[in-house]
């Protein structure tokens, strides 16, 4: 008799068939394959793609195919530079490129002798060599003017053709080069703000191949091209005027940091920048370092007043010259008396300055120039900065001649800062070329001396005007305030009295200062009729000559009926 065993069911309701559960091992695998799966199809696409690219270039000529590259990369567009009103700084041009194809051509002599026919300055032997080569493609002359591509297309020679590629111009010439920069061959930002903005991503782009044009908003820059012209013009004038070898300027928003106008001298254009690299194209007012000289008074006497151990009623003893080893410290037009701190600065005393900045003392004098930003590399958007130098161990007799502007090296524009903040009420603000709202310059501003120091420094700086070494900067109305500086250069490792550095740092209105303008005159000569080339006979009327053009410009207009109380200081 068989034995019937009865049929086991797992689980399950409804009556149906149950299933056993599935295992953790089993759903893993369907996950895994599920991924798998994902991945093949990302790579049949992206070989998808490749193949499809192959295929384009086996259906196209070899000669056309070798140049796709080339062809993206000289029709990449950049964006617009405009000027704080939006008028147009640098743009994008369409002009033809020569080239060759060397498989076409029939008689690389014959060929050449033709285009020598219609072009200027055509290399023989490189052209030939070019055009024998067998090469696909060979660039033989890039922006061309539309009448020589119609010369040379009625040559009608096989093998010659030509390509559209970007150029870039400036409408200004050389009125703003070293602040817009430069671009390569091959439309590529190599300096100034257009190295800044292919910094900023825009290489990118040409290499991603997004940079349509249509789609790259304009940079617009803090510059306003009317004042940057009556700074350059005015610039010009002071080099022919004082025949000095260079000449740099700047005119800063004290308020906000915003660089509103800056040259250098000289300069060059950029539509044609054959002799852009010459030594002498240095953009010395961010990316040469120079003494100074007594512009740094102006600091000391800030330093000193804002310490809290000197103040206006203080006293330095200027009698004698000061000795310091086989060193001799003097003043150039000695009082030989008991000077009082307006009367030092008026009448630029070496010796009652450097006695200010021994009651700082050594560590308290670096310091307080660190805190100015004179000491460290100045942060903004032009790529050309230099970093000042200093002593690398500061000792008393460091401290003494840098007081009066010897002995530290900085540059021109981060003079120019540290003064904003002398008369801004005590505030650091980095230099901007882009455009900064007051919110944006208080959030990046540093509190660095006492407001109640910057009221005492506006009153000096406008007392140094109205009766000291800058009164030929004075501009009726308009409350000008500032220090000269003449620095004698080092030629042959000993200072020169023959080769002198010279500066005005002045700032403008004093009462409430709103821009401050630095011009500085690489070895002036004397003027006819001048028995010498300081600063106060050259660089303050230069100062004066620029505020007088420029600062209208800006929207000051001169003030008669102020009280020349307003700017007085109670002692």
């Amino acid at each position: 008799m068989a034995l019937t065993l009865p049929r086991l069911r797992f689980g399950g309701f409804g009556g149906g068939p149950a299933r056993p559960p599935l295992r953790r091992s089993d759903a893993l695998l369907r996950m895994g394959r599920g991924r798998l799966g994902i991945a093949i199809v990302c790579f049949v696409a992206v070989y998808a793609v490749i193949g499809g690219r192959l295929v384009q270039y086996g259906l196209t000529d070899l000669d056309h195919a070798r140049n796709y590259g080339v062809n993206d990369r000289i029709l990449a567009a950049r964006p617009d530079l405009i000027d704080r009103r939006g008028k147009l700084m640098a743009t994008d041009i369409r002009v033809p490129a020569l080239y060759g194809e060397p498989r076409r051509v029939i008689d690389p002599d014959e060929a050449v002798e033709a285009l020598a026919s219609v072009l200027p300055d055509v290399d023989y032997q490189d052209w030939h060599r070019k055009l024998s080569s067998g090469a696909g493609f060979v660039w033989l002359r890039r922006e061309i003017t539309p009448k020589q591509q119609a010369d040379v297309m009625a040559l009608g020679i096989p093998g010659i053709g030509f390509r559209n590629e970007t150029r870039r111009f400036y409408p200004g010439g050389a009125t703003a080069s070293h602040i817009v920069g430069l671009v390569n061959v091959d439309n590529a930002g190599t300096a100034g703000i257009e190295k800044y903005v292919d910094d900023q991503g825009l290489g990118t782009l040409q290499d991603l191949g997004l940079d349509q044009s249509d789609a790259l908003e304009p940079v617009r820059l803090s510059i306003d091209t009317g004042v940057q012209h009556v700074l350059r013009d005015e610039l010009v004038q002071a080099m022919q005027r004082y025949q000095a070898i260079a000449a740099g300027g700047v005119i800063l928003n004290a308020k906000t940091g915003e660089v509103v106008a800056m040259v250098s001298l000289p300069d060059y254009d950029p539509n044609n920048p054959f002799n852009a690299h010459d030594k002498d194209r240095l953009n010395r007012m961010s990316a040469g370092t120079f003494e100074m000289g007594s512009t740094f008074k102006a600091f000391t006497t800030a330093m000193a007043l804002d310490s809290g151990r000197v103040n206006l009623q203080s006293r330095f003893d200027a009698r004698n010259p000061i000795r310091y080893g086989r060193f001799t410290i003097d003043d150039f037009h000695a009082k030989r008396r008991i000077l009082s701190v307006p009367e030092t600065f008026i009448y630029s005393s070496n010796i009652a300055t450097a006695k200010m900045a021994e009651v700082v003392g050594i560590e308290g004098h670096r310091e307080f120039l660190a805190r100015l930003g004179l000491l460290d590399r100045m942060d903004t958007q032009l790529p050309e900065v230099a970093r000042p130098t200093e002593p690398s161990e500061w000792k008393q007799l460091n401290s003494i001649t840098i007081s009066f502007g010897h002995g530290v090296s900085t540059t021109p524009l981060q003079t120019a800062v540290a003064a904003a903040a002398l008369v801004n009420g005590g505030k650091l603000i980095p230099p901007s070329f882009l455009p900064r709202s007051q919110a944006q310059a208080n959030a990046v501003a540093a509190q660095v001396i006492k407001p109640e120091t910057s009221a005492m420094m506006r009153y000096l700086f406008r007392l140094n005007v109205e009766n000291g070494s800058g009164r030929r900067a004075e501009v009726d109305g308009f409350f000008v305030g500032g220090k000269t500086g003449t620095a004698e250069k080092v030629i042959n490792g000993r200072y020169s009295s023959d080769h002198r550095f010279n500066a005005f740092l002045g700032a403008v209105p004093m009462d409430d200062p709103q821009y401050v303008v630095l011009v500085i005159i690489d070895e002036p000569k004397p003027e006819e009729g001048q028995p010498s080339a300081t600063a106060g006979l050259n660089a303050a009327p230069t100062v004066g000559r620029v505020i007088r053009r420029a600062v209208p410009l800006l929207g000051l207009t001169p003030r008669y009926e102020a009280d020349r109380d307003a700017l007085l200081v109670s002692y």
